[in-house]
């Protein structure tokens, strides 16, 4: 039987994607280009320049993908591309840019929820510590982090999904990105923070841990708060081994929350496995301390499919074609799309 060939479109932040898969699991290419060095000057992403970016490098990175998969426009089964969640004007560049190589080339348009396709990372096929095995068993708990988005999800089957809880303020991300500004280190936050941390003592500051108890959601703008509070007590960001303790406490206090949380909600739904998602989950502390608190087995994706990545929009969209699922021409962005 031939394979099912799917190009892949990620434009959902500031991240231009390409890629494409064969079977919803054997990447052929998968293209990024990073947008970190432009915003970087103003730590975090400025919509209308990630837009204006996107534009510029959308047409170049979806030919270096079909270049490095060595396929042509007759070898693709379908085009797969993210319509929400994310900023209004990045989906807007990769939706109308699939709409038009749909239609032109003939091929069905796939509609692909950025949450999804961040679990469906665990379906490619990587040769790296934490990998989801080929024949993942239902029920799933995923944990999504990332710098939009905290969820945590149950995931009874392909498409089916229940909402278990979410950030009802920050994102783990974006209060990496915020406690970072704090701290004057490099954007993005989350990657310097956890260098920071390497040489501190997560147990020297004490800080909050928002727990809200019988609740799977999260809240961590009391803990950026409490972090600037500190540094404005202190008369500016801390240096050396303070600035090494403060960034090890905040790392700690995120991960400690994740970490419980998704255990716990693995724990109640007897879940086959626990699967982190996101970039967040790339942090190597609330990786080691899921595996330490979860009675099942724990995957994440290697760094690279961790971050956003066309392949895993390829990836889901291989299910979605199984499922029948299929745009029109009229498929419109959807910004605040949800999961479940």
């Amino acid at each position: 039987m031939a394979e099912i060939r799917v190009l892949g479109i990620e434009t959902s932040c500031d991240e231009t994607a390409a890629a494409v898969v064969a079977d919803g699991r054997r990447m052929l290419s998968n293209v990024v280009a990073s947008q970190v060095e432009l915003h970087a000057r103003y730590g975090g992403v400025f919509p209308e320049l990630a837009s204006r970016a996107h534009i510029e490098a959308i047409v170049p990175v979806i030919q270096q993908a079909m270049q490095e998969a060595h396929v042509g426009w007759g070898d693709l089964d379908a085009v797969a591309v993210t319509y929400g969640p994310g900023l209004v004007g990045s989906l807007l560049v990769g939706v109308n840019v699939a709409k038009g190589l749909a239609l032109g080339r003939g091929l069905p348009l796939l509609p692909v929820n950025h949450l999804e396709a961040h679990i469906y990372a665990h379906w490619l096929e990587v040769r790296a510590e934490g990998a989801a095995p080929a024949g993942l068993s239902f029920p799933l708990v995923a944990l999504i982090v990332s710098g939009g988005h905290s969820e945590l999800l149950l995931m009874r089957d392909h498409g089916d999904y229940v909402y278990l809880g979410g950030t009802l303020d920050d994102a783990a991300g974006e209060a990496f990105d915020k406690v970072g500004r704090l701290l004057e280190l490099p954007y993005p936050g989350g990657p310097s923070i956890e260098r920071a941390a390497a040489g501190g003592d997560p147990e020297s500051i004490h800080l909050p841990r928002a727990w809200l108890e019988e609740s799977y959601d999260f809240s961590f703008s009391g803990l950026k708060t409490a972090v600037a509070r500190l540094v404005e007590q202190r008369g500016g960001p801390p240096r050396g081994k303070a600035l090494a303790d403060m960034a090890a406490a905040f790392q700690e206090a995120v991960v400690d929350v994740l970490a419980s949380k998704a255990a716990a909600a693995a724990r109640e739904h007897t879940a086959a496995a626990l699967l982190l998602c996101g970039g967040v989950s790339a942090n190597r502390r609330l990786r080691e301390l899921v595996r330490r608190r979860a009675d099942c087995p724990v995957y994440y994706p290697p760094p690279v499919l961790c971050t956003d990545n066309a392949a895993m929009t390829a990836a889901c969209g291989h299910f979605r074609l199984l499922a029948g699922a299929r745009a029109g021409w009229d498929l419109d962005v959807e910004p605040g799309l949800r999961l479940a």
